[in-house]
């Protein structure tokens, strides 16, 4: 049996092996996927001083840190059960049973599908999806695509396509359906949108961001949208279908009113030769549900998340999160989540010092740190959905206690 066993190779996976494998801890981890990294692999874009993040540089040296140490780490190997024990967990994978003291689950978060007509034609992908064809396999999706769907996602990674050498037409609304909903408003995407505003490349853009309202916004947002990077977003334009037989041959689109009502007599067809899907980002936490995890349902962190403490802590014994199963925020704060979580697991298990201990408040105040100055935000309120998070543990936690 070994100490920890960690669900999830990307950054907070890795971080966290290296915090408990610093302190002596057996450490092993498993991911589905083929390499280490996580969605660090898909990465690569310039920060406000100039400088870039390479993800694929970032996942290496945190990789060969993790093996310098004596951690083990299996790819290709899923996990489909778990069970707690008297000793620990039991983790039922396709590999074999694995038995460890201490489970992190850190998997991260899936995408949010947006059905469209035409949306089953080949050359149709989620825009992750587009992400790791360029930035991982060093493969273009397509010559000249369009993105549907404005949010921090879309417009990250339509500027990472861009360097790719990839044209991205233009960036549009999804027509508005029950699964859609609010991606559907320009509106509620104007919010979105300005949260990006410090990212513009013109200074006006960036100023202008900080002080104009979303509604207002909307209502004079011109039909054929800003352009940033020289890529078209779009919100007062919405895909209706997706053209094509054998394969995407362009987007029918429409214009739109401020609240998303399609305009009669203006739709048009893009020509395109691939179509990428942007609904979001939801934590993946079917393995926490199958583990017995409490949980919450709060949108400001994308969805449903296991109930933890700032210690990555669960309701169960020996079961810890970190990462975007927690909510979905940025990789640098999975990694500061991920060493909370690895530091917080070696005290559990008696292996920290009185200074080991001052570290685990030193990485949480780290992690909080990092959150307010991401340079993305993917939604609003997140802190404040994390304290409020935070204190009903506790209060679950002394409830408990005082029974």
């Amino acid at each position: 049996m070994i100490d920890l066993l960690i669900v999830g190779a990307g950054p907070a996976g890795l971080r966290a092996a290296i915090a408990a494998a610093e302190n002596g801890l057996h450490v092993s981890i498993i991911d589905e996927f083929v390499k280490p990294g996580g969605r660090l692999l898909g990465q690569l874009h310039e920060e406000p001083d100039g400088s870039w993040v390479n993800g694929v540089e970032e996942a290496e040296r945190m990789y060969h840190r993790a093996i310098q140490l004596g951690v083990e780490i299996s790819t290709g190997v899923s996990v489909y059960d778990l069970a707690e024990t008297p000793a620990g967990w039991s983790i039922y994978t396709t590999d074999g049973v694995r038995e460890s003291r201490c489970l992190l689950l850190a998997t991260g978060a899936s995408e949010t599908p947006i059905p469209i007509p035409g949306w089953t034609l080949p050359g149709v992908m989620s825009i992750g999806a587009a992400q790791v064809m360029g930035n991982v396999h060093r493969v273009k999706p397509g010559h000249k695509g369009v993105v549907i769907g404005v949010n921090v996602l879309s417009v990250a990674i339509a500027r990472e396509m861009q360097l790719c050498g990839v044209t991205v037409d233009r960036i549009v609304l999804p027509a508005h359906n029950l699964i859609s909903a609010d991606a559907s408003n320009p509106e509620k995407m104007m919010e979105s949108l300005l949260r990006l505003s410090h990212l513009a490349p013109s200074s006006l853009m960036k100023i202008g961001g900080k002080f104009v309202s979303p509604k207002l916004a909307a209502r004079f947002y011109p039909r054929n949208g800003f352009k940033i990077w020289g890529i078209p977003i779009q919100l007062r334009k919405t895909a209706l279908e997706i053209i094509g037989e054998e394969q995407v041959r362009g987007v029918r689109i429409a214009a739109i009113s401020a609240t998303g009502s399609v305009i009669p007599g203006t739709e048009e067809i893009v020509d395109a030769d691939f179509v990428c899907i942007a609904g979001g980002l939801t934590p993946m936490a079917e393995l926490a549900a199958v583990a017995g995890c409490r949980f919450h349902y709060v949108p400001q962190l994308g969805g449903h998340v296991p109930l933890h403490n700032e210690r990555m802590q669960t309701t169960l014994k020996g079961l810890y999160v970190a990462g975007n199963i927690t909510g979905v925020e940025s990789a640098k704060v999975a990694g500061a989540q991920g060493r909370v979580a690895g530091l917080s697991i070696a005290d559990e298990l008696g292996v920290l010092s009185a200074a080991g201990k001052e570290k685990i408040k030193e990485a949480v105040d780290q992690t909080v740190h990092t959150r307010k100055h991401a340079l993305i935000q993917f939604n609003q309120g997140i802190e404040e959905a994390r304290h409020a998070l935070y204190t009903e543990f506790q209060q679950l936690t002394d409830k408990k206690i005082s029974v």
